[in-house]
């Protein structure tokens, strides 16, 4: 029988039904899982760590360097790995993680739930128990397994609030569908050897949304000595206003001189940004910025935080984010 270490970061499945945000002790969510859920024995050989119990909201790169150290040190000990984790930032943290451990050759599945564990109607039992199951296969990559799907976890995005289908993945085939017999799709590894954790991430990132009527005089407080690169959340395949005085060509100027890197995405979740098809997309080549092709802003956001914690030059940086490093792309 596999090991599968369980790694509890809290979110809605370590809360208490009876009272709605209240957070679950350790020990308390422990009991609650083996009294929901005692079949999960018969799936692995399951050991529990509750690393640390927060808000997903409350999240950033320090717990994400904690997780992926805690990955590392038991590596050798455990087949396979669970993270359980809230919804609002799953996305993020999954796609950090894929960056950040390099080389990986078991299974790293985070999962979670929109309703607590105790519950009657909750999915926490459902989305668990798929989640140890996917843990004990073959799979070689960080993945999002809920309501009844495994997900590549750079590929995911969260696109509902209050359905069980809570996440998508918009422009790649998920990893696995689940019914009565679970249907792999792919199978990758992302290199070779040893496990490598290089988990280190740099917050000099800034995400800007274009919309109708965007002031660019509001960009004038931003301090791009303390940036190293933008994201510009676009319209479509790269658009943005590149007209009169609501032009954003202007701040893409001022990010070039600076050497802040500038890399648009799409605000829609399907299909992948093309700066040639357009006059503004031309328009921001010509200007400096480049291309996040389909990448989520989940995926884009910690891929450039990843890069510039490890890489001083900006041509190395632009050329990698281009690239795909873990299927990303």
């Amino acid at each position: 029988m596999k090991k599968i270490l369980l790694i509890q970061t809290g979110g809605t499945i370590a809360m208490n039904a009876k009272g709605a945000g209240v957070e679950l002790d350790p020990d308390s969510w422990s009991k609650v899982l083996y009294d929901e859920i005692p079949e999960l024995s018969e799936i692995a050989e399951i050991t529990t760590l509750p690393l640390f119990f927060e808000d997903s909201s409350d999240l950033n790169a320090s717990h994400w360097i904690k997780l992926s150290g805690c990955i590392e040190d038991k590596y050798d000990t455990f087949d396979g790995f669970v993270i359980l984790h809230g919804t609002d930032t799953m996305a993020y943290s999954a796609s950090a993680l894929s960056f950040g451990l390099q080389n990986l050759g078991k299974p790293v599945i985070f999962t979670g739930s929109q309703l607590p564990m105790s519950t009657i109607r909750s999915d926490a039992r459902r989305n668990l128990v798929n989640a140890i199951e996917l843990a004990t296969m073959d799979f070689k990559e960080v993945g999002i397994c809920f309501n009844d799907a495994l997900y590549r976890g750079n590929r995911a995005t969260k696109m509902s609030i209050g359905d069980f289908d809570a996440f998508g993945s918009p422009n790649f085939s998920p990893l696995a569908d689940i019914g009565i017999q679970i249907e792999t799709r792919v199978s990758e590894q992302f290199g070779s050897g040893k496990l490598k954790n290089r988990a280190k991430y740099s917050d000099e990132v800034f995400v800007l949304t274009a919309h109708p009527n965007l002031n660019p005089d509001l960009l004038n407080g931003l301090n791009l000595d303390k940036i190293q690169a933008v994201i510009l959340r676009a319209f479509g395949s790269g658009n943005f206003c590149v007209k009169g005085d609501k032009s954003l060509l202007p701040f893409l100027d001022k990010c070039r001189d600076a050497g802040v890197i500038v890399a648009i995405v799409s605000q829609a979740d399907f299909d992948s940004v093309d700066l040639t098809q357009y006059t503004a997309g031309r328009a921001a080549l010509k200007h400096g910025a480049i291309s996040g092709n389909d990448l989520t802003l989940e995926a884009a956001l910690t891929k450039l935080m990843f890069l510039l914690a490890h890489y001083d030059s900006k041509t190395d940086i632009e050329v990698l984010f281009q690239k795909s490093i873990v299927g990303e792309l």
